[in-house]
């Protein structure tokens, strides 16, 4: 039933992008917690090419991911079809943290919609790309996006972001480096 890809062709690029919502998982490399987030938004996600895409990571009160890429690189990106012919997409892969002072940092975020609060870019080289039947997911419908995080960050300040991220985003609840200090003064350009 299910299939592995050497990249992301057009049929899979357009899967992706009918998606309104994508899994995001990550661990560290020796022991703690597991992390799966769910990403919404669809201008937050880029194919890059046919093996690298990209996501924008937006400030938020667990800062996992980040962690977990710092300490091993290890992600797995799962995408569901909850409409239309069963199918699950799973992005596995090495990741990188882009942020503000990373030479890459200008030019990716023109990949994304405005979003207040960004964080990061998170860039995933795809070392295996494979789908599975998703029988047995629900089908639903959306009815609408949840402006909620955009609403959160947008009410802030640069000295409220900065502050929040100081005290939620520097580590992971393991205790994990994430963000350092001076990446987020760097983010607190942004605004």
């Amino acid at each position: 039933m299910g299939k592995t890809y050497g990249g992301l062709d057009d049929r899979l690029r357009a899967f992706i992008a009918a998606q309104p919502v994508y899994f995001v998982a990550t661990a560290p490399e020796r022991g703690g917690h597991v992390n799966v987030s769910p990403k919404g938004y669809a201008d937050t996600f880029a194919v890059l090419d046919d093996t690298t895409v990209a996501y924008l990571d937006l400030t938020g009160s667990g800062v996992e991911t980040i962690a977990h890429i710092r300490d091993n690189g290890r992600v797995t990106i799962m995408f569901c079809a909850f409409s239309g012919p069963p199918k699950i997409l799973r992005l596995y892969g090495k990741g990188r943290v882009v942020t503000p002072s990373d030479p890459d940092f200008a030019d990716l975020i023109t990949r994304f919609g405005p979003h207040p609060g960004v964080r990061a870019v998170i860039v995933v080289e795809c070392d295996r790309i494979a789908d599975s039947c998703g029988f047995s997911v629900p089908l639903m419908e959306p009815a609408e996006d949840r402006n909620l995080l955009n609403e959160w960050a947008a009410r802030k300040d640069a000295e409220q972001l900065r502050r929040y991220r100081m005290e939620k985003n520097l580590h992971s609840i393991d205790g994990l480096p994430a963000l350092t200090a001076a990446e987020v003064e760097q983010l607190a350009q942004l605004r």
